[in-house]
């Protein structure tokens, strides 16, 4: 059995009020608007997540906690046959701490394998500074992570 990597953690301070941030996590087309290019979020416990991140394959899992506009906290995994990182083998949470205008995310995912974890750390680098840029109010433009399909 592989022992599990340290797990990811990023935060990212934004400028919008928590109940903001927290829209962005829980609402299909916000999550769009800085993450992949289709999205299915069933925001509430045991509720469905699946979504194309680069238009290249699906990631998916299910929410266990949702604590608006406090804590999420869901499992995540890619579908895609051979992919180290199954759906539900490895599990995000989401705090946001309030910080009067602005929001303290801290992300932190754990149970990765040894050989996904810096890849996911970048991913989740990536993808927060493109949160921040939405819900502060200005376009993060497109995603140049997208693979493009004909």
């Amino acid at each position: 059995m592989t022992v599990p990597a340290e797990p990811v953690v990023v935060e990212r301070r934004i400028n919008a009020r928590r109940d903001t941030v927290f829209s962005y996590f829980t609402d299909p087309a916000r999550w769009l608007q800085w993450q992949g290019i289709d999205a299915e979020l069933e925001a509430l416990p045991g509720g469905r997540l699946r979504m194309n991140v680069r238009g290249d394959g699906y990631a998916s899992g299910t929410f266990t906690v949702v604590d608006p506009p406090h804590r999420i906290v869901f499992t995540w995994g890619w579908e895609m046959a051979g992919n180290p990182v199954p759906p539900g083998s490895s599990t995000i949470e989401v705090d946001l701490i309030d910080e009067g205008e602005v929001t303290l995310v801290r992300l932190t995912h754990r149970d990765l394998p040894p050989e996904s974890r810096d890849l996911h750390a970048q991913g989740w680098e990536h993808y927060l500074d493109r949160l921040a840029a939405r819900a502060a109010g200005s376009d993060p433009g497109r995603d140049p992570w997208l693979v493009d399909n004909p």
